[in-house]
């Protein structure tokens, strides 16, 4: 018996270290697709809202037909911004980037069609156009709150791959940061406001 204790303690130990191993990969795996579930939402945020551009488009269209040129813009920054896609299991921080200004882009689109609506009293008291509006404000909110709930996600799982031990596993396995959403150049200096 004393011949085999020894090979007992080693297989036990060895034991140890390979749950330990499974142990840290599930919660990488876990973690991993926490952050990309959490893309996901994000995504269908977006689209939720590039689904309700064509709407508004029309709506506004039938009261502003001279404002063609700021319709233009908000139906080709649309489209520039459904064209981007991301894999987040592999995502850098500069398709990140490039998305987010795209998605910035379609916004600051949307905010002058918002603007132009304030020059058409029947415009603003359309029941379709305040609808959508409503809708696209809610939205926006989404948007918010779901990349927030990424870059949470993003950050607990990039504790997650930096703590050690846990680095040694996440190396061993290619398991690599994510990036993060950021904010848009400029945010943070408060807009003029001219009366």
């Amino acid at each position: 018996m004393k011949k085999f204790l020894p090979w007992i303690v080693v297989l036990g130990v060895l034991a140890i270290i390979v749950l330990w191993i499974a142990n840290v990969y599930n919660g990488l795996v876990a973690g991993e697709e926490q952050v990309e579930s959490a893309w996901a939402q994000v995504e269908n945020q977006y689209q939720r809202r590039a689904d309700l551009v064509p709407n508004l488009v029309a709506t506004v269209k039938g009261y502003a037909e001279h404002e063609k040129e700021t319709l233009d813009n908000v139906v080709s920054a649309r489209a520039r911004a459904t064209e981007i896609t991301i894999d987040p299991a592999n995502a850098t921080p500069e398709q990140l980037a490039a998305y987010q200004a795209a998605q910035g882009e379609l916004s600051q689109a949307l905010g002058k069609l918002l603007a132009i609506a304030e020059n058409y009293p029947d415009l603003k008291a359309n029941e379709n156009f305040r609808d959508l509006q409503q809708q696209l404000e809610g939205t926006e909110n989404r948007i918010t709150v779901a990349r927030q709930l990424f870059n949470d996600d993003a950050r607990a799982f990039n504790t997650k791959v930096r703590r050690f031990p846990n680095n040694i596993i996440a190396n061993m396995f290619g398991f690599e940061k994510k990036p993060y959403f950021e904010a848009e150049e400029g945010a943070n200096k408060a807009p003029e406001v001219a009366f």
